[in-house]
C-alpha cells in the first residue's frame, strides 16, 4: 500500500485541521489514497493502549504521519511496525513537546503544567487558548484560531486531560532513531508551541532524514498553506518511492 498516507491529528482539535491538507494530497496526486484517523478515544494516557489501538485500527505497509501529537503516535508506531511502514511523515511535532535538561527546544514544565491544571479547571477555555497558541504566526491569527475551534469536536474533558497527559510523557527519540524508514518532518518558523530550534536539534540527532522549516509560518501551518505542505510532502513520497 505505498499509496496510501494515514495522516494523525494534533490533540483537542479533531479531524478538521488535515482536511484541507488531504485534498490538497489527493489534488496532486490523484493515485495517492489519503486517509485521516481520529485519535483513540481512550479512559488512559498509556502509550502503549494508545499505539495498540491504532495498530489494531490501521492497515499495514501504509505511510504514516500526523500533524502535532498525532506525528508523535505515527513516529512511536512506526518504529513499533518497523518494515510494515512505508515511510514516516512529522508536521509540527516535537520528538519532547515538554522541554527537559535533555530537550530543551519544547515547552517550558512550568507552562505546560498551568495549561494542564487550566483544562482540568475549563477544558473549553484551554481548548480557544490552545487554538490561539496555533494560530499565532498566521496572516490571520484570530480568524485561523476560530476555524481551528470552531470544527473541534466536543471531547469530554477526561478525554482532553488523557491527551495532555500522554502528550506530557511522550519522548519519541528512541523510537525515530529505531526507525529505519525514510522520514520527513516539518516544522515552522514562528510557532509557538514547538520552538523552530528543534529542527536544528533533530537534524543533529537524525542527520541522514529530511528535516524542513517553513520560515514564516506557526503551528498551524498545514492550515496556512495545505497546498505548498501538499506539495513538500508529494516530493518527499515521490522521492522515496523512485529510490
Amino acid at each position: 500500500m505505498r499509496d496510501r498516507l494515514i495522516l494523525l491529528p494534533g490533540w483537542g482539535l479533531g479531524i478538521s485541521p488535515l482536511e484541507p491538507l488531504a485534498a490538497a494530497l489527493r489534488g496532486v496526486d490523484e493515485h495517492l489514497q489519503v486517509h485521516i484517523e481520529p485519535l483513540p478515544a481512550l479512559d488512559s494516557s498509556d502509550l502503549n493502549e494508545w499505539l495498540d489501538e491504532l495498530d489494531a485500527t490501521l492497515p499495514d505497509n501504509a505511510w504514516l504521519g500526523g500533524w502535532s501529537l498525532g506525528g508523535m503516535l505515527a513516529s512511536e508506531l512506526a518504529a513499533r511496525r518497523g518494515a510494515r511502514c512505508c515511510g514516516l511523515v512529522t508536521l509540527a511535532s516535537n520528538p519532547c513537546f515538554v522541554g527537559h535538561d535533555g530537550w530543551p527546544n519544547a515547552m517550558p514544565a512550568e507552562t505546560f503544567d498551568a495549561f494542564l491544571a487550566g483544562c482540568r479547571a475549563d477544558s473549553q477555555v484551554t481548548l480557544k487558548r490552545f487554538g490561539l497558541l496555533c494560530a499565532k504566526g498566521a496572516a490571520d491569527p484570530r480568524g485561523l484560531a476560530r476555524l481551528l475551534v470552531g470544527g473541534a469536536p466536543n471531547t469530554p474533558s477526561e478525554g482532553l486531560m488523557n491527551g495532555l497527559e500522554l502528550l506530557a510523557q511522550l519522548d519519541t527519540r528512541d523510537a525515530l532513531l529505531a526507525y529505519r524508514g525514510p522520514q520527513l518532518h516539518l516544522f515552522g518558523g514562528m510557532d509557538e508551541l514547538v520552538p523552530a530550534e528543534a529542527a536544528s536539534e533533530l537534524l543533529a540527532l537524525l542527520p541522514e532524514v529530511e528535516i524542513g522549516l517553513i520560515e514564516q509560518a506557526g503551528h498551524a501551518f498545514l492550515l496556512e498553506d495545505p497546498h505548498g505542505v501538499a506539495a513538500a510532502i508529494q516530493a518527499f513520497l515521490h522521492e522515496c518511492v523512485d529510490d
